[in-house]
């Protein structure tokens, strides 16, 4: 993709031909939707009826496309249609149990709390001695905010559930991690490895939030955390993409000592001690991820293509309208989903709902890897009316690169996993290339 030919071979219109299939989710254990949802959120209406197609314009291509549009969001109103049909098929029985292990969890996640005795420790830190399968359990349908730090970093694999052993696992592990910056890092401008940095120091400034990444202590931290992830994992080193995932696990671990919004926070004022330890536990979290999604990352990143292609065809079960829709007007699925698997909607949701999505992706198993691919379905066909209602190519491609969903909140999130749960289930039977 670093020339212009690269570029077009690479939005080749031929994914039907890209090799591999996508593995089915198993099981997802953990029922997913509130019914306090149902009161406020739920209103009746009618199907829109079905668009009659107009006669097709010649379709602009993606190349002259991509060069007059840019990622700015557009605000617009919320259709409650996805609403509606996530009440019509969830089973309420299994709704009311969820909604009490959410309030159960509320109030009882730390099954047992203990103070650290570590000074380092910031105020307020808690270690909670929990199961790991009831953590996911209860960590499903979203986690608190006060105890979401210490809840990620035992979902991820980071901390061990024995509570005993936190302590000096924390220590060992962030120790290690500053002994690679010692090891690693002087050779950023090495001629090896100088055009990876290169491109680093590139791609911070473009992530949002702006206010957050562009303090200078922040991009600092963010280029190192990087850079020795691209040093340790050569097999795919960096690619763009990978920056964004930091910001989640940076900005909750920022929550473990402030009480504010991060975005409006001088991550400068914190302590020194504090800064180095959500470095690092930003750096290994990040590194759990990108363990279970590595193909995304390698050479031609496979991993990608073979989701761009089993959403093609998940979506053409779901909503055969939607998918004639858009192959009517040439668009191709890999022209917009491909940023969708390789940012995982990032930069299309606001970070407060990419922070919410992952409380779930983190509960569910295979979260990341396998039931993005069905949260990024039910997050196409939320936007039906507005899809069958653009009639050419480039009013269809700004629409699914501009989403309106500036506005969301944990609600839209709860009822987007809701309808990707449920989809889970519906398609089961679905072809092999969804299976194990």
């Amino acid at each position: 993709m670093s020339s212009d030919g690269n570029k077009k071979q690479f939005w080749k219109r031929n994914a039907a031909k890209v090799p591999g299939s996508i593995q089915h989710v198993y099981g997802a254990q953990h029922p997913p939707f509130d019914p306090l949802l149902h009161a406020n959120l739920i209103k009746a209406g009618n199907k829109p009826p079905p668009a009659t197609p107009g006669k097709p314009k010649k379709a602009t291509t993606f190349q002259e496309f991509e060069s007059i549009t840019s990622d700015a969001w557009d605000v617009g109103d919320d259709d409650d249609e996805l609403l509606a049909m996530a009440a019509q098929n969830l089973n309420i029985e299994v709704v009311m149990e969820t909604a009490n292990k959410v309030n159960y969890f509320k109030v009882v996640l730390p099954v047992k709390v203990t103070p650290t005795a570590s000074p380092s420790s910031p105020p307020g830190h808690l270690l909670c001695v929990c199961f790991p399968d009831e953590l996911r359990k209860l960590s499903w349908s979203g986690i608190p905010r006060q105890v979401r730090p210490i809840a990620w970093k035992l979902l991820s694999g980071y901390l061990p559930a024995n509570a005993e052993r936190r302590e000096s696992v924390l220590q060992r592990k962030r120790q290690e991690y500053f002994g690679f910056i010692q090891q690693y890092y002087d050779s950023r401008n090495d001629e090896h490895h100088q055009d990876t940095y290169r491109q680093i120091h590139i791609d911070i400034p473009r992530m949002s939030p702006e206010s957050l990444v562009l303090q200078p202590k922040v991009t600092e931290i963010f280029e190192r955390i990087l850079f020795i992830w691209a040093i340790r994992h050569p097999a795919s080193g960096y690619v763009q993409g990978i920056n964004d995932l930091v910001t989640p696990f940076f900005v909750v671990f920022v929550f473990e000592y402030i009480e504010e919004e991060v975005e409006n926070f001088d991550v400068s004022s914190l302590q020194e001690e504090a800064l180095r330890n959500i470095e690092a536990d930003s750096f290994w979290c990040m590194s759990k991820l990108l363990d279970g999604i590595q193909d995304n990352y390698t050479f031609a990143q496979p991993g990608i293509q073979k989701k761009v292609k089993a959403l093609e065809e998940l979506v053409s079960r779901i909503d055969e309208s939607v998918h004639r829709h858009m192959q009517q007007y040439e668009v191709e699925y890999l022209q917009f989903a491909f940023r969708w698997m390789n940012n995982l909607l990032m930069r299309e949701l606001p970070l407060r709902c990419t922070i919410r999505l992952w409380d779930t992706y983190q509960a569910e198993p295979e979260g990341f890897s396998h039931f993005h691919l069905y949260v990024c379905a039910a997050f196409l066909v939320r936007w039906r009316k507005e899809i069958l209602e653009e009639r050419d190519f480039q009013g269809l491609m700004i629409l699914l690169q501009n989403l309106p969903t500036m506005h969301w909140g944990n609600e839209e999130v709860s009822v987007l996993l809701a309808e990707a749960y449920r989809l889970k289930f519906a398609f089961a039977d679905a072809p092999n290339h969804y299976k194990r």
